[in-house]
């Protein structure tokens, strides 16, 4: 087999339950479902943070973000650093391997000089580099209300500044995609194409022709499920070009999202100071910023036809970490090249094989996670930003609870105490090599807050 082809699929802001087949019951993804029936759906699959920076990290370096030097959200002015050019990522691996590699979408990994897509391995990008665009004029407005800060125009074309004013930024993405899988087929190489569309992370911005196939929503769902149809109809422009090209059968489409559902009040665009309740995690407790399962659980789609067989449901745990070991051992390298946390995950989407995971972590600011079998462990864990810690130790059997609704820390004290020493473990080794390695070179500290 000649080596694949890989699209890699990232949605921001959307929460597990938002998909079809992932059981939202209100709106339908049509062609997201057909990408999971012709291959594998994931109902315990995992970015590696509950927010976007460190999330994104993770995915294109296959480390931990605390390994990749992005622990936080980063700032999204000009002069901003972000993820340290000393990080392989998939572009920069797959580039020696002799692929095409290009980005249409978000970055949000850095926008100085030296921090840009093209330092980290692409070949082509379009897109923004902050953290969120208003959807058609392309500014980035977060933050201006604090004295010294404006906003921003924030789209680029391979580091040019670029103008498509009133153009729907989700349709834009999935222009530029178009364009670069038919450079890659022209010029006769593999490819890695990754499209991080930002919807439906706020603000909440779609035409009307999208809204108008859900009449009988409540506006915030409404909204949702119009950004979440855009995306869905690109995701379907895609994989019909990778048709029309001959090569969807050995071609690799991966999807996931980068964290849970938004809850901050920045999304009704109406001045209120209302929690937003327009995502949905499905059955989980928990959403952005929380490591309960809301927070970092993800819709999860692989599809190769060539190689995974289609109509899978797996139940076995992987995360956004794998991505990085599974494309390029599939692409024919030696991984042993590389520092990873993730491992690759082929061996049970396609032979049906145990995940290879006993355990896997997280953290954000003073929480801390672990899920190792169906035990997942929280410390100091945090359902909404800013909120104090629900419990300071709490025990989840995630097959019979995936909503975490029982604390079993004191019927299995022996579990929690064995998972609560890893968890701890594991942190400590992370902060030590945080203030030993990235502290000093000032990359993708931004806004992290150190535990007390």
């Amino acid at each position: 087999m000649n080596q694949p082809n890989f699209v890699v699929f990232l949605t921001d802001d959307q929460g597990y339950g938002d998909l079809s087949c992932m059981g939202a019951t209100d709106f339908r993804t049509p062609h997201l479902d057909h990408l999971a029936t012709s291959g594998a759906r994931f109902t315990d699959w995992y970015s590696n943070s509950p927010v976007c920076s460190p999330s994104r990290a993770a995915l294109l370096t296959g480390r931990y973000p605390g390994n990749a030097g992005v622990r936080s959200i980063l700032a999204g002015h000009r002069t901003a650093t972000g993820l340290p050019t000393s990080v392989p990522t998939i572009a920069t691996a797959l580039k020696d391997l002799g692929y095409y590699t290009a980005m249409s979408g978000k970055w949000h990994l850095g926008l100085a000089e030296g921090s840009r897509p093209e330092d980290h391995g692409f070949d082509d990008w379009f897109g923004f580099m902050a953290g969120c665009i208003d959807y058609y004029s392309h500014i980035f407005y977060w933050g201006m209300a604090r004295q010294g800060i404006d906003q921003t125009h924030d789209l680029w074309e391979n580091g040019n500044e670029i103008y498509r004013n009133g153009e729907y930024f989700t349709e834009l993405i999935t222009e530029y995609a178009l364009k670069y899988i038919r450079k890659a087929v022209e010029a006769g190489k593999p490819f890695l194409l990754y499209v991080p569309y930002n919807a439906p992370h706020y603000p909440m911005h779609v035409p009307q022709k999208y809204i108008n196939r859900f009449p009988g929503l409540p506006w915030d769902r409404q909204i949702m499920a119009a950004m979440l149809s855009a995306v869905d109809d690109s995701v379907g422009e895609i994989i019909a070009e990778l048709e029309r090209q001959g090569i969807v059968e050995n071609t690799l489409s991966y999807f996931q999202s980068d964290n849970g559902p938004s809850r901050e009040t920045r999304n009704w665009l109406d001045g209120t100071q209302d929690p937003y309740y327009g995502g949905s995690a499905g059955k989980l407790k928990g959403h952005k910023f929380s490591l309960y399962e809301g927070g970092i659980r993800s819709p999860g789609i692989m599809n190769w036809p060539a190689r995974i067989p289609a109509g899978q449901v797996i139940s076995e745990v992987g995360a956004a970490i794998d991505v990085f070991p599974t494309l390029l051992k599939a692409a024919g390298d030696d991984l042993s090249k590389y520092e990873l946390d993730g491992l690759d995950v082929m061996p049970m989407v396609a032979d049906g094989n145990a995940s290879p995971h006993e355990e896997i972590f997280w953290e954000m600011n003073q929480q801390t996670a672990v899920r190792r079998g169906k035990w997942k462990l929280t410390l100091n864990g945090r359902l909404v930003e800013g909120a104090p810690e629900e419990d300071d130790v709490h025990l989840a059997d995630l097959d019979v609870d995936m909503g975490e609704k029982h604390n079993l820390k004191d019927e299995y004290p022996e579990v929690a105490a064995e998972l609560k020493a890893a968890a701890e473990t594991w942190r400590n080794a992370l902060e030590d090599r945080w203030e030993r390695e990235w502290v000093p070179h000032a990359n993708g500290t931004t806004g992290h807050v150190k535990r007390s």
